[in-house]
C-alpha cells in the first residue's frame, strides 16, 4: 500500500505519518513552503521524514493568492496569545489552506496510484479552523470519489483525539517529538505564548511528561503559565 502524508514538521502531522507507517503504508511525504513565517517547520519535516524512512519526500514551494490576511504569512497581523479555547476563528487561519494542500496531495496520489492521503487534521484541540472538521473531510471524500480515476481514501486518524491522546499515541509509536515544531511564531525558539505552544504544552503536561523539544527552563516557564490558566483535568 502507498500513501501520501502531508508533513508540516508539526506534532500532529508527524504522529499521523508514524501511524500510517504502522498500518503498513509506504510513505510518500509532502511538505509545503507557502510563505509561512515559521519556516523552521520545513527543516523539522525534512528531519522527521529522514528518521521515518519515507519512500520519497517532496517540498513544494507555492504562492498563495493573498498572503496578507493571515498572521502565519504576514508580519502586519499579530499572532494571538493566551487563549486555547477560542470561540472565534483566530488570525492564524489561512484561507482554504487545507483544500489547497490536499489538492496537490491528491494529484500526486492519483499519479502514483496511491491508496490513501493522510493529514493530521484535528477537531478537538485546535484553533477552530473550518477545514479541520470531520464534515469537511466527509464532503471532500465524496468529491474525490467522483473526481479521481483511482480509489483514494482521505485518512484523518487523529481528528477526534485531544492533544493528550495524540501525544500518548505518538509516544507509543516512538515519535521523535524533539524534532517537531508547533509554534506559530517564526522565531528560533518557541514563543511559549501562542495557542499552539500552549496546546502542545498542555498535552505533554497531561501525560505527566516534559516536552523534549524544549529546554528545562522553557518547560518550567510554560508549565507555570499552564498552572496559572488551566487545571490538569477540565
Amino acid at each position: 500500500m502507498k500513501a501520501i502524508c502531508l508533513m508540516s514538521g508539526g506534532l500532529d502531522s508527524t504522529v499521523t505519518a508514524y501511524f500510517a507507517k504502522l498500518l503498513g503504508y509506504k510513505i510518500y511525504a509532502l511538505t509545503f513552503d507557502y510563505g509561512q513565517k515559521h519556516r523552521k517547520e520545513i527543516d523539522c519535516a525534512m528531519r522527521v521524514a529522514k528518521i521515518l524512512g519515507v519512500k520519497e519526500h517532496r517540498i513544494l514551494k507555492i504562492e498563495l493568492p493573498d498572503s496578507s490576511v493571515s498572521a502565519l504569512t504576514t508580519n502586519t497581523i499579530n499572532v494571538p496569545e493566551g487563549n486555547i479555547y477560542r470561540t472565534e476563528i483566530p488570525s492564524t487561519y489561512v484561507p482554504f489552506r487545507n483544500t489547497i494542500l490536499l489538492s496537490y496531495a491528491l494529484s500526486w496520489a492519483e499519479a502514483i496510484k496511491a491508496d490513501a492521503v493522510f493529514i493530521g487534521a484535528n477537531a478537538l484541540d485546535y484553533s477552530g479552523y473550518r477545514d479541520c472538521r470531520p464534515m469537511y473531510y466527509e464532503i471532500l471524500q465524496r468529491l474525490v470519489d467522483v473526481a479521481s480515476g483511482v480509489p483514494i481514501e482521505i485518512k484523518t486518524p487523529i481528528i477526534k483525539l485531544n492533544k493528550r491522546e495524540i501525544i500518548e499515541l505518538g509516544s507509543r509509536l516512538d515519535v521523535p517529538f524533539e524534532e517537531t515544531w508547533s509554534c506559530y511564531q517564526g522565531n528560533e525558539r518557541p514563543c511559549l505564548r501562542c495557542d499552539s505552544c500552549l496546546l502542545r504544552a498542555k498535552g505533554f503536561y497531561e501525560n505527566d511528561a516534559a516536552d523534549p523539544a524544549l529546554t528545562e527552563k522553557e518547560w518550567k516557564t510554560i508549565t507555570a503559565q499552564l498552572l496559572g490558566r488551566y487545571s490538569k483535568v477540565e
